[in-house]
């Protein structure tokens, strides 16, 4: 495992945002990256608006959104290739202003891994150790203990142009990590890859920052992947953070319906509050097409009021498929005659969709059986009941 900076790493003129976590007011330590209502414009465009973050030692965040939601330029911020126009980025408690990128104790990983073809693996690895005067004897020795990690050991004199998208890429990684940084900043770095070896990396980085313990601030487009790796999540959209939290959270109580929408798959209803159980909490709604939900509300600072316009969200591994004279399903239920419209077959799981008069096209998605079959018996036009628990439901406010 590769250790904590020595004192002679903090002694060789580096300041004092590249050390470890000092102790905040509270007398706890601080977070290795705190933004601090950090605003980014170029010219007109807000990229970044009112941030604020607070990233603890050790943590997998993930930053996910769509192409210009400020999650790249987040980044760029926190590593110095980007200044803030107004607020503050500190580092292990230490303000960053002004700071360049290479005096930051901080390193990245680009999709593109630029690393050098003239060098050898060994040479790549070690190119910023050389570059801070290490001697070489400890370059060889933190070069090998980098390899070790990212399981590249005898690789040492391979030409990286002779090395597959995944070798290089470990590469990379052992080159960012060598250097022992307070984080590592993670730009995309598997979306050169191939499916199967990006599904492969996302479980081999997740373990690889468990054991060296570092901050990974990873950021991404792909749902999957945030959801696969990350400690915690954080969902932006046109510059404002939408919705933090661990992935489970995120996933099962999304507080809008752009969260909701980006992070998996979803059915929405439409509809108003007719009632509100006090005591329970429960949301009784009447879709805008008259069909009667139970819900809870998401957003705990959302406070609904009868004949509000909601949207009711449910998921698509919620809800059932059962033939039209099927036994009623009893209370606690809700159930929907339709007809089904398309059947698709996913390998572990088929997705139907479903034309209902009460609640318009459902997504419903069954895991396979064996022998079953693709379509598992159904085909378009077939009449079928669409049923799913209430506790399903999630209410979305505004």
């Amino acid at each position: 495992m590769i250790a904590s900076p020595s004192s002679a790493d903090s002694a060789s003129g580096a300041p004092s945002p590249t050390g470890t976590a000092r102790p905040d007011a509270f007398g706890e330590a601080s977070p290795d990256v705190e933004i601090i209502d950090v605003t980014k414009r170029f010219g007109a465009v807000t990229a970044v608006d009112r941030m604020h973050l607070r990233i603890a030692h050790g943590e997998f965040y993930s930053i996910l959104g769509p192409s210009g939601c400020g999650k790249t330029t987040t980044l760029r911020m926190i590593a110095g290739f980007e200044q803030p126009t107004e607020g503050e980025i500190l580092l292990a408690g230490q303000p960053i202003a002004g700071v360049p990128p290479y005096r930051r104790n901080v390193n990245t990983v680009f999709q593109h891994y630029a690393l050098f073809p003239h060098m050898d693996v060994a040479q790549n690895v070690g190119y910023g150790l050389r570059q801070r005067k290490t001697s070489r004897d400890e370059e060889r020795r933190r070069v090998g203990e980098a390899l070790d990690l990212v399981r590249l050991s005898g690789y040492e004199h391979r030409r990286t142009w002779e090395m597959s998208g995944g070798q290089q890429q470990r590469v990379a990684l052992a080159r960012a990590l060598v250097n022992r940084p307070t984080v590592l900043l993670l730009d995309e770095p598997l979306g050169a890859l191939d499916l199967k070896l990006r599904k492969e990396m996302q479980l081999e980085l997740k373990a690889l920052q468990r054991e060296v313990g570092i901050t990974f601030v990873y950021v991404t487009h792909d749902q999957e992947e945030a959801l696969t790796m990350s400690d915690v999540i954080v969902v932006m959209r046109d510059g404002l953070i939408q919705q933090l939290g661990e992935p489970a959270e995120l996933y099962e109580r999304p507080v809008n319906r752009f969260v909701a929408d980006f992070i998996g798959s979803s059915n929405f209803m439409a509809g108003s509050v007719e009632s509100i159980d006090a005591a329970s909490g429960q949301v009784i709604i009447r879709s805008d097409r008259g069909l009667a939900l139970r819900g809870w509300v998401t957003d705990p600072d959302a406070r609904p009021t009868v004949n509000q316009a909601v949207t009711v969200v449910t998921r698509p591994e919620r809800l059932e498929v059962v033939p039209p004279d099927a036994d009623d399903a009893g209370a606690g239920w809700t159930s929907v005659p339709g007809r089904i419209h398309q059947g698709t077959y996913l390998g572990d799981q088929t997705e139907f969709r479903v034309e209902t008069d009460g609640a318009g096209e459902l997504i419903v998605r069954r895991q396979n059986v064996m022998g079953a079959g693709g379509s598992q018996g159904l085909g378009p036009g077939d009449p079928v009941t669409v049923r799913w628990r209430e506790e399903a439901n999630l209410v979305l406010v505004g």
